[in-house]
């Protein structure tokens, strides 16, 4: 076990940020006469890229501002119909953005947040579909459809009369503000903003339309690391930064805003034109107009804001070459990772975790402390700074061996100590394999943290353990290898920090 000094702190004031971007939202319901279709670019909640780019944010500061605004405002949750036929999976938890909806209903209905739409856009008929909504219907949840607009957004004529726009119903809402969001890109949010204003407008209300935003940081440089780490982690679908030329031609300002959203300013002005009628001056010159967005207003500590978003970078490098790896990802977004890192002058190496997990795995191999013929080395950082390196073995998988031991290390027990009696190990390795048949004797870390909760009653050491998972959160670990599921799915509950090699960590084809 290593020690080193080289980790973060809190950088970002929280309470600054809510006050701000709280008083923003407010300006801007005044500005449209108490009716406010407020899209959310982002995550509502678990904004886990957020954080980690910003050491100390936290990751449901979101949900935060929504509760203190819950008298002011309601949900529309948007899901486009093909992401649900085609099982697309939200990253952060791995699960289907269908799922993501009701856990995001869910998470919202505990924070008293229970005035939720859900509307499913650009929907055909699809059976998958319409049996997602079924659901949702029998769980008494207003559920709407809307329909691909033909020429949509260019055919403005088109787009804004009763054929395209006013053939969506019209989704009655109550409050002033109406936040609009949904499990991830191209979920139809503006669409189905643009639909309700629409409507609005046809009935004589002149309500409005924001966004809001955290990345890109607006008042940031274009090239500051925060920025540059929005870049790395929208490379799968290829977003860019720049300067908003509309911001600059109207204010002689410079502000930073990305691809898709400035090339789409022009075309969303006309639309919004065309709905609020052509004699009334918009409130907005440029896309940065229409954002609401103070995060880099409460940023406290820019060095280790720099430093944290160096580490992120790196952390999508790695991502990215798995999901090629796989057959997941392209090849496009590791290109992309791999010039921001160049022009950057970002190295591997500054990710401690990653060359004490490799060093490990190299040295198992060469003793021959394989598994399968596979030495697979880890690392885990804690939170004062300690690193502790494991490796795969007949009985456990690495990371079920490193939690292990940074378990020993937090309630100080002896490394030569073990925290699982090896008899009642082996025992439950062999009953994998004989009872279950599985073709492994290894434990996974969901398997072996399931054995120390069923010790925890009889093992008051166990328990002391146990009581220090939290304390993992937010670690960073490094893996030679690529997780197995059950490994993986332990590791996204703990919300450890995980990157790893694009390597397998077996020749089987199939693993469980």
């Amino acid at each position: 076990m290593l020690k080193n000094k080289n980790y973060t702190s809190a950088a970002f004031d929280n309470k600054k940020y809510l006050q701000e971007q709280t008083r923003a939202i407010l300006e801007r319901v005044k500005k449209f006469n108490d009716k406010l279709y407020l899209e959310f670019g982002g995550k509502l909640g678990y904004d886990f890229h957020a954080a980690r780019c910003l050491p100390g944010y936290d990751p449901n500061i979101k949900l935060e501002l929504l509760k203190e605004l819950r008298d002011k405002l309601e949900f529309i949750l948007c899901i486009y119909a093909d992401d649900i036929v085609q099982g697309k999976v939200l990253g952060t938890f791995g699960i289907t953005y269908d799922f993501a909806i009701l856990k995001l209903i869910d998470d919202l209905r505990s924070l008293g947040l229970d005035m939720v739409t859900v509307v499913i856009t650009r929907f055909k008929g699809e059976p998958a579909v319409i049996k997602f909504k079924n659901k949702l219907e029998k769980r008494g949840i207003k559920i709407y459809t809307h329909y691909e607009i033909k020429g949509y957004p260019t055919d403005v004529d088109f787009v804004v009369s009763k054929d395209g726009l006013g053939r969506n119903p019209y989704i009655r809402t109550e409050r002033p503000i109406v936040v609009v969001n949904g499990p991830g890109p191209n979920s139809g949010k503006m669409a189905t903003c643009l639909s309700q204003l629409y409507h609005d407008h046809q009935q004589g209300k002149k309500s409005g339309y924001a966004k809001f935003e955290t990345f890109p940081v607006w008042n940031l440089p274009l090239k500051h690391m925060v920025n540059v780490a929005y870049e790395a982690a929208t490379a799968d679908i290829g977003d860019y930064n720049l300067i908003d030329p509309y911001h600059l031609a109207a204010y002689g300002k410079v502000a930073v805003n990305y691809n898709r959203d400035v090339e789409s300013f022009p075309i969303l002005k006309r639309l919004l034109e065309k709905i609020v009628g052509a004699n009334k001056r918009l409130p907005y010159q440029s896309s940065t107009d229409m954002g609401v967005n103070r995060a880099g207003f409460a940023i406290t500590n820019d060095k280790l804001v720099v430093q944290a978003c160096r580490q992120e970078i790196i952390r999508r490098h790695f991502r990215y070459n798995s999901e090629y790896a796989i057959g997941t990802g392209g090849k496009r977004a590791v290109e992309i990772t791999d010039r921001l890192m160049e022009e950057n002058n970002i190295k591997i190496e500054e990710r401690l975790v990653v060359g004490l997990a490799r060093k490990i795995g190299k040295e198992a191999f060469s003793k021959g402390e394989t598994y399968q013929g596979i030495a697979c080395g880890a690392a885990l950082q804690l939170k004062n700074g300690k690193i502790i390196t494991a490796h795969n073995s007949e009985w456990m998988h690495a990371a079920a061996t490193l939690i292990i031991k940074a378990l020993k290390s937090l309630v100080s027990l002896r490394e030569d100590i073990p925290l699982i009696p090896d008899d009642f190990m082996k025992n439950a390795s062999l009953s994998k394999k004989e009872i279950l048949n599985s073709n492994s004797t290894s434990l996974d870390l969901d398997e072996t943290i399931m054995m120390l909760i069923m010790l925890a009653s009889s093992n008051t050491i166990i328990k002391s353990a146990l009581s220090k998972f939290k304390e993992l959160q937010g670690c960073q670990m490094h893996m030679t290898h690529m997780p197995t599921p059950g490994d993986e799915k332990a590791l996204k509950k703990m919300r450890i920090d995980l990157t790893h090699d694009p390597h397998f960590s077996s020749s089987n084809l199939f693993i469980v």
